[in-house]
């Protein structure tokens, strides 16, 4: 489940990310962020732990090992995601400042992030009246505060893996395996459904009708050349 929660947020923290820098972006939008962050970074450790102390366990078994193994991927993957979103972050910030709003790229979003925000932080809701006010060294001490998170995020991803050696390219996801999309039942599934779309001839009625045009054209030329020699 931690893992579970983990990803939500990091999804969320994705989606408010995108609105950095918009017509959408805002004090508010700012906050937001700080929060959704600050809860994945809880999430994160207490992941983290739980993972990592399962995994360095050599008594437990071997098909609760590859469920840990899987979960470990998910989470490291999505501990990726977060460090680039958060840096990303870092840097529009830097670009588009809250205190020039002439700067901002006028995307055509409506409305803001603040369902995405309750989502992640399991509030009722955060759609509060903005505030028009941008307090005092507010953009400086938040960068100050990502620097060191990101930073922070850095020296998790290193020690988790000191910690533990999992190697993603091993480990084999569980669900439904895909069929192979050049396999001869999808080839004939598309043939079919070619088939079937109005204002489409089968193929085999298209093959038919270009042998008789090339039978007319061949007759036609014998004729022709009868013409010439017997006239």
């Amino acid at each position: 489940m931690f893992v579970f929660f983990f990803k939500q947020v990091v999804a969320c923290y994705r989606v408010l990310a995108t609105c950095v820098g918009g017509c959408t972006d805002s004090l508010q939008l700012r906050d937001e962020l700080r929060q959704t962050r600050e809860k994945a970074q809880r999430l994160a450790m207490a992941t983290r732990s739980h993972l990592t102390s399962h995994l360095r366990d050599k008594s437990l078994p071997e098909e609760q090992r590859k469920e840990m193994e899987i979960l470990w991927v998910g989470f490291s993957s999505s501990l990726e995601l977060l460090h680039v979103d958060m840096c990303k972050v870092f840097n529009m910030g830097d670009i588009f400042s809250l205190s020039k709003k002439e700067t901002r790229v006028q995307n055509g979003l409506q409305g803001g992030g603040s369902e995405v925000a309750a989502r992640a932080l399991s509030v009722p809701d955060l759609n509060k009246p903005q505030s028009t006010s941008i307090p005092a060294e507010f953009e400086s001490q938040e960068r100050s505060t990502m620097e060191k998170d990101i930073s922070q995020l850095d020296h998790m991803i290193d020690d988790m893996e000191m910690k533990v050696n999992v190697l993603r390219w091993m480990v084999e996801p569980h669900g439904p395996q895909y069929p192979d999309p050049l396999s001869s039942t999808d080839s004939a599934s598309l043939l079919s459904v070619d088939e079937e779309q109005p204002g489409h001839q089968p193929l085999h009625q298209r093959r038919k009708l270009f042998v008789l045009l090339l039978l007319v054209v061949l007759v036609v030329a014998t004729l022709s050349i009868c013409i010439v020699f017997f006239s």
